[in-house]
């Protein structure tokens, strides 16, 4: 399992497939993959400060079986989200959420290819 931003991915989404689950509140227009709204943020959330946002996005994932999330999503999902590498976000909270509780690295996406940019 990997994360990375939806602007990593989107111009050649169809390359990665099925593997692609957007985990965001809502995604790009052009997104055509899959998405798992379990462990999106919730709208409320969108507006607050980072410290305030890590509690509450916490929570979400406290009502979360990690193993069943994995076996949900599948062991060669990239969880998608808005945020640029490197930029705090919910897909790093949730990578490592996964990576204490399941024992395993669930690194950012870095592939030839990609623009190092965003």
């Amino acid at each position: 399992m990997q994360t990375c931003s939806f602007f990593r991915v989107l111009h050649r989404q169809h390359q990665f497939g099925e593997r692609l689950v957007s985990i965001a509140f809502q995604s790009p227009g052009a997104y055509r993959g899959r998405s798992y709204p379990a462990l999106a943020p919730r709208r409320e959330m969108l507006k607050m400060d980072e410290a305030t946002y890590r509690v509450a996005y916490q929570k979400i994932l406290d009502h979360l079986d990690p193993r069943q999330v994995c076996d949900n999503l599948g062991e060669d999902a990239i969880l998608l989200c808005w945020e640029a590498p490197g930029k705090f976000c919910h897909r790093r909270m949730v990578a490592e959420w996964l990576e204490e509780h399941l024992g395993r690295p669930v690194p950012e996406l870095r592939e030839p290819g990609l623009f190092d940019y965003l």
